[in-house]
């Protein structure tokens, strides 16, 4: 028999609280434990309680939600799942997102409607991927400093390359890995990269210009028309699916809605098919830590055109599901630990 999942609610909003322990309920897997009203209270229950799982609030009176994480992963780390209104606390869930929550999901504005109920599902999906997540990975390691001249990698091959251009997708404790890995990437990488990174809509050019603050490359949200150039690292924004088209004046980055019936949209799929049928044999795939099977498909139809997937090990995921699909697929070439992801990219261009 599955154990069940012990769950604290954080809300500052008694309506939310009983909306968010209510939606957890309809899972006969999750048993919400207790609930707490602002982020001292949040301590002293985790403390009490010892939930296998937090979800939180963010904006909050006394200490907030950051606050919380920061206070809680220095005393314990406990999986923790934002829940919050992305116009109202956009910052803080990146600051969150580095201060070691596992993932967020985004309350819908109006909350005391049904349309709060929406968000269940995959609530739930998101708790249950969070139970399971490596405690010795929800702070990961440190970011690194932006690498000069591949000071933090080895240098890119001098000779005849076979990748065009590195894709990678990435989901659940993925901020804090592409934090990780791209400032480790050096200014002269000779291709472009494109990445897709689930997020909720409102949180993807925020979360891009963190990352190109700390990085050496260019680092942006895509935006329809972006030319695909060496060093250029493109980020699909949520609710959008990147995909390239090639014409007389190089390879552009497309955004399309279509496909519909991906569980994701940007899809890691939807990415690494495009890559495939646009670059043929020169696509380098990398598959990072996340929930689910994306990538899986994707991955496939890049193998089928000649090219390479790396997936990451399962030591340095916060949650091996994405990289677990496509190594059991056999269609991994080679697996590497996230310390070890930039030099293995840049061996493999």
């Amino acid at each position: 028999m599955q154990k069940l999942i012990r769950v604290l609610v954080v809300d500052d909003s008694a309506f939310l609280r009983k909306v968010v322990a209510q939606m957890l309920s309809r899972s006969p897997f999750i048993e919400v434990v207790g609930a707490a009203r602002d982020g001292e209270e949040a301590l002293e229950l985790v403390e009490r309680l010892e939930p296998d799982v937090v979800t939180l609030d963010l904006v909050m009176p006394g200490l907030d939600g950051v606050g919380f994480l920061r206070k809680q992963m220095a005393r314990r780390p406990v999986p923790v799942v934002v829940c919050s209104i992305a116009h109202e606390s956009g910052e803080m869930a990146m600051s969150a997102l580095d201060a070691g929550a596992v993932d967020f999901v985004q309350k819908p504005t109006a909350l005391a409607t049904e349309k709060v109920f929406e968000i269940a599902d995959e609530l739930v999906a998101k708790v249950k991927a969070a139970a399971g997540a490596s405690l010795s990975r929800l702070q990961g390691p440190p970011s690194a400093a932006p690498a000069e001249d591949g000071a933090d990698a080895r240098t890119p091959r001098t000779g005849a390359r076979t990748a065009e251009i590195v894709v990678v997708g990435v989901s659940t404790g993925g901020p804090q890995a592409l934090r990780h890995l791209i400032p480790r990437l050096p200014a002269d990488l000779p291709v472009p990269v494109a990445m897709v990174l689930h997020m909720p809509v409102g949180y993807t050019e925020m979360y891009a210009q963190r990352l190109n603050e700390i990085s050496s490359l260019e680092v942006t949200e895509a935006r329809e028309g972006d030319l695909l150039a060496p060093g250029r690292v493109l980020l699909a924004p949520a609710g959008r699916h990147l995909t390239f088209s090639r014409g007389d004046d190089g390879i552009r980055a497309r955004l399309e809605l279509h496909p519909t019936d991906t569980q994701h949209r940007p899809a890691v799929d939807v990415l690494f098919r495009s890559a495939a049928e646009v670059y043929g044999a020169h696509v380098l795939g990398v598959v990072m830590t996340g929930m689910g099977q994306d990538g899986l498909l994707g991955s496939a139809h890049v193998k089928a055109q000649g090219g390479r997937i790396i997936t990451e090990a399962e030591s340095s995921c916060v949650v091996y599901g994405m990289p677990r699909s496509v190594a059991e697929a056999n269609l991994s070439d080679r697996v590497a630990p996230l310390e070890e992801m930039a030099p293995t990219i840049l061996e493999m261009l």
